[in-house]
């Protein structure tokens, strides 16, 4: 368990007191966590919020580089995280929203378009939700295939840390920070259609490959073809 001084602090304020007890620098850190020296400069001053635990890799190599406790960092993450889901979500922006509706099936998303309530409207950032759920699973796997990270870095004329970064940042999106470029980049490639029985709210997605016609139920494991989920849309 973390001491009460940790208890309260975010992840910015663990790193930067760790790092000045360990004399070790920002830029050291950053290398072993494999990202840009910005990245770790933005945690520890708080423009940037510390990632989900579960949708990153970075806790495990910080803890190890600053030796602290297993799990002190992702105790610190998940306060900061739930503090910040206090406030209300506002949903996706207008070309976000467009985009994702062009991947439903026509019918579902004219309905879904028309439906103006509150409720409509928090029933459309659920679906995006469990649908980025569902693209974010498909994509935390490259994380780690540093082969295949290292040549597309390569072959798009970017660092592997700047790669890893944008990575990094489409598995922390929420429907409320999810970009057009994270759709583009993450979504379109991975999802061919998606569906949503709006009595029952079961979520169907087609991963590209797979015959719109396919209703097999399989586990989302990678980015192979091979996905119909149905979630029932508890929470």
């Amino acid at each position: 368990m973390l001491p009460a001084s940790k208890q309260s602090s975010t992840v910015g304020e663990l790193l930067g007191r760790r790092l000045k007890e360990v004399n070790r620098s920002a830029e050291q850190l950053a290398e072993v966590a494999q990202v840009p020296a910005t990245y770790i400069d933005d945690l520890i001053s708080g423009s940037r919020r510390a990632p989900l635990p579960a949708r990153t890799d970075i806790y495990e190599k910080m803890t190890s580089f600053l030796r602290l406790g297993r799990n002190d960092l992702v105790s610190c993450a998940r306060s900061e995280r739930a503090s910040a889901a206090a406030s209300a979500a506002v949903g996706p922006e207008a070309g976000v929203r467009r985009l994702l509706l062009d991947l439903c099936e026509p019918e579902t998303a004219r309905v879904l378009e028309k439906r103006q309530s509150r409720r409509g409207k928090d029933d459309l950032v659920d679906f995006i939700q469990r649908l980025l759920d569902i693209t974010q699973g498909a994509v935390r796997r490259l994380l780690d295939d540093q082969v295949s990270l290292r040549l597309a870095a390569g072959q798009r004329g970017m660092t592997y840390a700047d790669l890893r970064l944008s990575v990094l940042e489409f598995l922390d999106a929420t429907p409320d920070t999810l970009t057009t470029a994270d759709v583009t980049q993450f979504v379109q490639p991975r999802i061919a259609r998606w569906d949503v029985d709006l009595e029952t709210r079961v979520l169907r997605v087609a991963l590209r490959g797979q015959e719109p016609r396919e209703r097999a139920r399989r586990v989302v494991g990678d980015v192979r073809p091979v996905v119909s989920s149905e979630l029932d849309g508890e929470g």
